[in-house]
This record gives structure tokens, sequence and C-alpha cells, in this order.
């Protein structure tokens, strides 16, 4: 795929960039790896100073980045604005945390003294997604570089911009050369990167193909890796919720982004006995989103990322209403509209073995079910091979424990829809992926825990943070 920006609003080519030779990766990557070895002996203070400097640098600047993503990908200007802010929140998070969370700290052991000691692995290479160019990123940037390893980015080739203002922002806010660098490759190189020896670890947000190759060549090599991969949320109803607060949050779980986001709400298993009434009250919300230029603070809905990715999801939802589902808004193309629009849809009387059913629509589709029972609700939820989130809309404590109990997913949300924070570990299970983003045990993945022991009788360890 080449590398270029694309205005996914009009689809015009706003810059193309050349990617990296053979000799020029190389380069980056023995310059990440040297950075290496004098970043890992900073003290945490040290790091945060620079952390805290990009959250100030991303604030500042929040109205130029966000429309600079806006441009490049297609998110209404106000959601884009609104990443940067989560980037900085993420960074002043770290700053703040990441000497508390990795402290070292004394263990009871027999004969002697113990401890469990975190230390950075090395240089992690990061292979992230379009679809929150900016959020995706910090969310691995913060906590692994005050963890004291060094990063390199692989990012999706449509979002050259704000890779290279990634860089930017780090490199302004006093990071050392080599401790974060961006590289502008092709995805056909990455399998190269994993292998390199002076690569430790790597971390994927992406689908489940991409995570499939990534898994296979970190574990041919024997490297960690934590991946975060496609999702099919369910967004569950029950009686007892609080319907019309139920079906507003659920158009916002479902449209976010365009609809393009792994967390979105995508099937929606409503209780028999509220199914009409919510199905009123979601469609005439949808019904009523403003699609149009994401530049404009008007606008609800902005175009899909590419034109692949719009004419994918347009397929998925032929062949669904072909093989018997209804689509009760939306469905199609719209006229007279340039760029990769489509528009906001609601399907319902979904057949098994659909792409509504089986397969993930990342796109403003929305796909509704009706059930009788929590059983059957759960029984659904658990049907997809996916299970990254879960938001479930009920009053009554035991069916909140049914549900944290018996759905198969990385995160339950009980009366509100799911989303990322710094403080809350992020990732999923089955399909979905394995390792988790974020709070303290995102920024323990890529960390040796290493173990220490100090026998009888000889002078102890003294352990610094």
């Amino acid at each position: 795929m080449p590398i270029a920006s694309t205005n996914p609003a009009t689809g015009e080519i706003l810059e193309t960039f050349t990617a990296l030779t053979a000799t020029e990766l190389e380069e980056r990557i023995l310059r990440a790896s040297a950075a290496f070895g004098a970043w890992r002996l900073t003290s945490f203070e040290s790091r945060a100073i620079r952390m805290r400097r990009a959250a100030d640098i991303l604030v500042a600047e929040k109205q130029h980045l966000g429309a600079m993503m806006t441009l490049e990908m297609g998110k209404p200007i106000g959601a884009a604005v609104a990443e940067v802010e989560k980037c900085a929140l993420a960074c002043r998070y770290y700053a703040d945390k990441s000497s508390r969370l990795l402290a070292s700290y004394s263990v009871d052991v027999l004969d002697g003294e113990g401890a469990v000691y975190f230390q950075p692995l090395g240089v992690v290479l990061a292979v992230m997604p379009w679809n929150f160019p900016f959020w995706q990123v910090f969310r691995f940037v913060a906590p692994a570089l005050m963890a004291g390893n060094t990063g390199l980015l692989k990012h999706s080739s449509n979002v050259p911009r704000s890779a290279l203002a990634i860089e930017d922002v780090l490199t302004r806010a006093g990071f050392p050369e080599g401790v974060f660098q961006t590289l502008l490759v092709g995805s056909a190189e990455v399998e190269a990167i994993v292998s390199h020896p002076g690569v430790a670890a790597v971390t994927l947000t992406g689908s489940e193909g991409a995570g499939r190759s990534i898994a296979e060549s970190a574990g041919r090599n024997l490297k960690k890796a934590v991946l975060e991969l496609g999702g099919s949320d369910p967004f569950i109803v029950m009686p007892s919720a609080d319907v019309k607060k139920a079906a507003a949050t659920g158009v916002t779980a479902r449209m976010i982004n365009n609809g393009q986001s792994c967390i979105a709400a995508k099937r929606f298993i409503v209780h028999d006995e509220v199914y009409d009434e919510f199905l009123e009250k979601f469609v005439g919300a949808v019904k009523a989103i403003r699609m149009g230029d994401p530049m404009d603070p008007a606008t609800d809905l902005g175009p899909l990322a590419t034109a692949d990715i719009r004419d994918e999801l347009s397929a998925q939802v032929e062949k669904t209403v072909s093989l018997g589902a209804r689509a009760v808004c939306g469905g199609r193309i719209p006229d007279g509209l340039t760029g990769f629009y489509y528009e906001p849809t609601v399907l319902v009387d979904i057949p098994a073995s659909s792409p509504a059913s089986d397969e993930e629509l990342f796109g403003p589709v929305a796909s509704v079910w009706r059930v009788g029972s929590i059983d059957e609700a759960i029984s659904l939820a658990n049907s997809s091979r996916f299970g990254l989130g879960a938001s479930v809309w009920t009053n009554e404590s035991a069916e909140r424990e049914r549900f944290v109990r018996d759905i198969e997913s990385g995160m339950v949300f009980v009366n509100a829809m799911v989303a990322s924070e710094p403080a809350l570990p992020f990732g999923g299970v089955k399909a979905s992926g394995y390792g988790r983003e974020l709070g303290e045990f995102g920024i323990r993945e890529f960390v040796n825990i290493k173990s220490v022991k100090q026998g009888l009788g000889s002078a102890p360890a003294s352990r610094t943070e």
C-alpha cells in the first residue's frame, strides 16, 4: 500500500511519502537499541518531566493536531480534538503513577530476603491502526517509555502525517534521540522488524488477520506480544433498564468515530419486554444523525477512512439483507456526497450465518436482536468469536452479577458504554487478542518481572525504583 495521506471526505490525496530504505530502517532500529542503553538508567522523575511536557504540547496544539487527524482519516473535528486531550491525560497519568506501579517490593521467602523488580525489556515495536491515530499510539507510548523502554512505531499507511506528528511532539518534549521513532514502511516489512535481534517485543492493535500474523512472527522469535484485535461488542438491554438513556447512549456507542471502533457497540441484544420501545427510540435517534463534512463542528458522522472500508461494509449489509434481514433505516451509500460516506443504518430480523451475525461490521451499522431471557441474552452475546467489551443495561443486582460473571469479554460496563481510560486495563479474550494495555497491567506487559533472593548472612541488596 502506498504511504499517502488522503482526505476521506473528498478522496483528494493530500501528501505522499517515501518509504524508508532497508538501510534507513536498519539505522533506526540500531538507534533505538543504542538509546535504550542510556534511557533504561534514567530516573522516573526524569522521564516524567518529559512526559508531562508532551502532555502540555498536546493540549496547546490540540486544535491543529485534531484538524490534521480529521483531514487524514475523517473523524468529526470535535472528537479529534477530544482524542488529543485524552492522549495528554494518559501522559500525565503515567508520569504520576509509574514510579509506584513499577516500584520493587519485598516478599517472604525461605532462608533469606526476597524481592521483585520490574525492569524494562528494550525496544518495543508498536503496529498501530488508523481509527484513533493518536490515542492508540499514546496508550502504548506513555507506559512503555515511562517503564524505560524505547519505542518504534509502524503506523497505518493512510495516516503518515499523524505518525510523524507524534514523533515530533515527543522530540520537542525532550525525549532523547532514538527513544521514540516513526517508521514509514509498509506492512510487508513488519515481520522482518519483529524478527530483528534489536527488537525485544511487539504490540499490535488491528485486525484479527494482522494479529495472527504478528503472533506467529513473535512466537517464532520467542518475543513478547500484546494483541488488541477486533470486537463485536454486545449491548444488552433488560426490562429494568432506563430504556431512554440506553437508547441514547447506544447511538453514541455505535456511531462513535464514524462507527470505526473496536469497542463500539455492534450487536444490540434487547429483551422482548422493552424491544419495541428501545427500537423506536434508537431508530429515531439514528435518523436524526447529521452526516457531512467532518470539519464542520455540527457534523455527527463523517466518512469512513477509505473507499475499500466503505465498500466492504456496503457488501456486508447487502448480503445480510439478501439473506432476510431488514434495514429499518439507512443501508446504502448516500447520493450527492463525494468521499467515502455510508448512511447510518439499523438492521433487524438478522438471520444466523449472515455477515451481521458472524462478522465485525466496521462502520455506522447497528444490528438489533430480540431475546426473551437473560440466559438467551448471554448465550447470544457469547456466540461471537470476539470477546473485547460488553455494555449491559439493568438495574437488578442479580442480573448485573450474572453478566459480569458469564459474559466472555475483557471488559463489562454496566449502564454505560464501553470506553478506554488510563486507569482501567484494556483488552479482550478469544479472537479479540491477549494481553492488556493501560492501568497497572498495561505498564507491566513490557517489563522483565525479576525475582531476587538474598541469602542469609550476606549484605542485603539495595533496591531502587
